[in-house]
């Protein structure tokens, strides 16, 4: 529920966590966050302290809107950032819906030995995403964490 006691509904959470879990992923944790720098920092930074999680996983906040930040508060917090991930998203995008696809500044990186996915709030955004590389995510984090 939102401070004004509104219900949320969380679609493209939903989504990605279907998604993960049906490819054999563990999920560990999930946390609703508003789109505020704070908030989105100390989740951050919750997760990557917490044990057994090796991915972190944010939906939404990352269009050109004012009110998206997620990108400008995870960015500074990634020891490595992967440009090919936000390169492939934004030339898969435009493919399938035209010039919103480039809109996206969807990201993804390294911080703490972990990898940090920063996708669209949309649902189409977030299967898109996920579907370009669910399948090489443990060998990500194999080489994040050094052991290539």
């Amino acid at each position: 529920m939102s401070e004004k006691g509104e219900e949320f509904t969380d679609e493209s959470g939903d989504l990605a966590m279907k998604l993960l879990k049906n490819n054999g992923h563990v999920v560990k944790a999930r946390e609703l966050v508003s789109d505020d720098r704070e908030q989105i920092e100390a989740a951050l930074e919750r997760a990557l302290h917490m044990s057994g999680v090796n991915v972190v996983l944010f939906t939404g906040g990352t269009g050109v809107s004012p009110t998206d930040v997620t990108i400008e508060t995870v960015r500074p917090l990634l020891d490595k950032e992967i440009d090919g991930f936000g390169e492939l998203f934004r030339s898969v995008s435009y493919k399938k819906i035209g010039f919103p696809g480039i809109l996206s500044r969807a990201t993804a990186g390294i911080s703490h030995e972990k990898l940090v996915l920063c996708l669209p709030g949309s649902p189409d955004g977030v299967k898109t995403a996920l579907n370009l590389f669910i399948g090489d995510i443990p060998h990500i984090v194999h080489v994040a964490a050094g052991r290539h």
